[in-house]
């Protein structure tokens, strides 16, 4: 436990963090991805190359000074840092890494003047506290999964048993285990991870699982990012008959019991979690609004679906907005962004509802904000982003 001395220490560097917090952690990435290779299958380099994840690790080393003596105040905040963890197998070995980089960088960043020898010892205190709280929660959580039906720790093999071309741009991959043996089961909106070797490199991937498991495979729905050196991979290169890696399923971004109506409201590629989301939820018969935007009619995947499952089920009520009109593709009940007026046309009456909502970090940005405006308890509004939460006000 830390002293009342290291736990005032660390507070007391909560400015330098608001101030210089981001370019401490850039610092820190930059030197440990250079010396330490081993943990760079890790690291998504897109995410640093775009700077979403040094801004996520810098939310978080702030969010952890700032209530440093109330930790329980950290909210979902350590949640998903041990989902992302799991999905991605983070082991003990490797927070002594992160640990001894994350000290040189505050040294470095904030030089002698500030990182006095009180300053890093309170420092080191604090950074040993939070692995052992992580460490500890993580091995609970490869235990229980190893140890469930259908589980397994570490990797396990899978064959690609099917593909499909869900639209221009996404392309769905089924999983089967090669052993034949059963699966754990994924709660509707979790993900999977992902090991790939790419040009003799180890790579290591999240994706949304985008169907219930009850059929014993799993199935993911990529989309080809532009310069993505894992999605083109696998809309390239990952056929039929190819064996994969996969680590259990992992993620806290999942659909709650409740019987309060249901709206999901996605963006692009981020209808992928809502898809099993909208299975569980027609089976509880509980009123469902599914509101999907996209580019335009070329790039919406799952659209016969979805419309499928509409006609066979009064409860659920579809909608659609495109960016732009194609002029080919099915007509789109509203083209344009998705403005608050037309979000409060499509949702209930009453906004005592549940709400995720989930696609491109502006998107997310404009629904949290129409939700919050239309009424809709926040509370009761969920997402899942890449980076700190203020960046969606």
């Amino acid at each position: 436990m830390l002293s009342a001395q290291d736990r005032a220490i660390v507070k007391s560097t909560v400015p330098l963090l608001e101030s210089g917090g981001e370019a401490l952690i850039t610092h820190f990435y930059r030197m440990m991805l250079s010396e330490y290779p081993e943990v760079r299958p890790l690291f998504n380099q897109a995410h640093q190359a775009s700077g979403d994840q040094p801004r996520a690790l810098a939310n978080g080393v702030l969010m952890y000074a700032r209530h440093i003596d109330q930790l329980d105040q950290l909210g979902d905040l350590v949640a998903k840092i041990i989902n992302k963890h799991v999905a991605l197998q983070i082991l003990p070995e490797h927070y002594p890494i992160v640990g001894a980089c994350l000290l040189r960088a505050i040294s470095e960043v904030l030089g002698s003047e500030i990182a006095t020898p009180e300053v890093m010892t309170a420092w080191g205190n604090a950074y040993g506290q939070l692995a052992d709280i992580l460490i500890g929660a993580e091995a609970a959580i490869y235990q229980e999964k190893a140890q469930a039906p259908g589980g397994w720790r570490g990797a396990r093999a899978f064959s690609v048993v099917k593909r499909v071309e869900e639209s221009a741009e996404i392309t769905s991959f089924y999983f089967a285990p090669v052993d034949n043996g059963p699966i754990l089961s994924a709660a509707p909106g979790q993900y999977i991870g992902m090991k790939l070797v790419l040009d003799g490199e180890e790579v290591r991937r999240n994706y949304s699982l985008s169907a219930l498991t009850d059929a014993g495979q799993y199935r993911i729905s990529v989309k080809r990012e532009a310069g993505g050196r894992v999605s083109n991979y696998l809309h390239d290169q990952l056929q039929v008959g190819a064996t994969i890696d996969l680590f259990p399923p992992a993620g806290e971004f999942t659909l709650a019991d409740s019987d309060k109506p249901l709206v999901l409201i996605s963006g692009g590629v981020g209808i992928t979690p809502t898809l099993p989301m909208l299975e569980a939820a027609l089976a509880t018969e509980r009123p469902v609004h599914f509101i999907h935007c996209a580019r335009n009619g070329g790039v919406h995947a799952f659209r016969e679906w979805v419309d499928a499952l509409a006609a066979k089920h009064p409860q659920l009520k579809r909608f659609y907005c495109y960016a732009e009109d194609d002029g080919v593709s099915a007509a789109a009940d509203k083209v344009g962004l998705l403005s608050q007026e037309q979000l409060a046309a499509w949702l209930p009456e009453q906004r005592d509802v549940d709400a995720y909502f989930l696609g491109p970090k502006g998107f997310m940005a404009a629904v949290k904000r129409h939700l919050k405006a239309l009424g809709v308890p926040e509370k009761q509004s969920r997402y899942e982003f890449f980076g700190p939460a203020a960046a969606l006000e």
